[in-house]
């Protein structure tokens, strides 16, 4: 019986899926694990490459790109485990009993829907791996390390492929808080994401990822919050991307912040027809969790 599924999107990055694969190889030789990888429309071998030299993982392709969002819904309505581990292409688990951990919380806590891992970000792993943080109910969770109860994903819609990147998690979140499952933070499972999150700037998709950013939270509040709060926090972050980015010289955060509020006019019907708001009191609840852990460092 599969009781871990280890999913993975991925697009033209086999360095990185290579690096990941050999990171975990002690998983995917266990009999109750297997491991289902979408290939996203790469041109770089990807899914030869597997073929090739995998023989124990399930290779899926979309023959186009979908995005990132579409192919996570592929692989999680495919699988038929009870549990779902989703990385990213460039992340691993480092926490070598991080199966054992996930069946044991997810036995004890029967409300968790997502255990959200502890995650670092950047090319190198520090060498103090200690923390001091303790399990807690947080709002949501980071999509390059995190485990589902298969049982709670069935319960709520798919995650939004037209929001394309970013804020499917927190879309998801949304959905299980009215649903009265729980998000919960497990530092004990690390996940490095080799990732040098500062260097982003000045990529040459730093416009396009903004620009996603931006609208995917703006969605989100017109498809969760209040009507009543509305108005105040989508100006307020709208400020604050003026104050902090245009006014200080950032013309690609203009035209972001343009595009991204062209794309919140197109898609209203999506977010009218969606809408499921929380009310009052469940805002009020929500608002009282602690944040998302997106980051880790040592001194934490």
């Amino acid at each position: 019986m599969i009781e871990f599924s280890i999913l993975i999107t991925t697009k033209n990055r086999l360095d990185d899926l290579k690096r990941t694969l050999s990171s975990i190889v002690h998983l995917l030789n266990q009999n109750h694990v297997e491991c289902i990888i979408c290939d996203d429309g790469s041109s770089d071998g990807t899914s030869n490459f597997i073929k090739s030299n995998y023989d124990n993982i399930r290779i899926i392709m979309n023959e186009k790109s979908k995005g990132l969002i579409y192919s996570r819904n592929r692989l999680l309505n495919l699988t038929k485990a009870k549990y779902a581990i989703t990385l990213d292409d460039d992340a691993h688990l480092v926490s070598q009993n991080a199966l054992e951990c996930i069946k044991s919380y997810f036995s004890t806590n029967k409300k968790c829907a997502v255990m959200a891992f502890r995650i670092f970000w950047g090319k190198v792993l520090p060498e103090n791996l200690n923390h001091s943080q303790n399990n807690s109910k947080v709002r949501g969770f980071v999509g390059c390390g995190h485990a589902w109860r298969l049982e709670a994903w069935n319960d709520i819609p798919n995650y939004p492929a037209w929001f394309v990147f970013y804020g499917e998690e927190d879309f998801a979140s949304y959905q299980l808080f009215k649903k009265k499952w729980e998000v919960h933070y497990t530092p004990d499972i690390l996940v490095h994401h080799r990732v040098d999150v500062k260097s982003r700037k000045g990529q040459k998709d730093y416009g396009i990822r903004l620009r996603r950013s931006l609208r995917s939270g703006w969605y989100l509040y017109f498809l969760f919050h209040p009507l009543k709060t509305i108005p105040k926090r989508f100006l307020y972050t709208l400020w604050i991307q003026l104050k902090t980015k245009v006014l200080k010289g950032d013309f690609r955060a203009l035209l972001a912040i343009f595009q991204a509020l062209g794309d919140l006019v197109i898609n209203t019907p999506r977010l009218v027809k969606n809408a499921n708001r929380l009310s009052r009191n469940e805002f009020t609840v929500y608002s009282q969790l602690q944040e998302t852990k997106l980051y880790w460092t040592p001194n934490d």
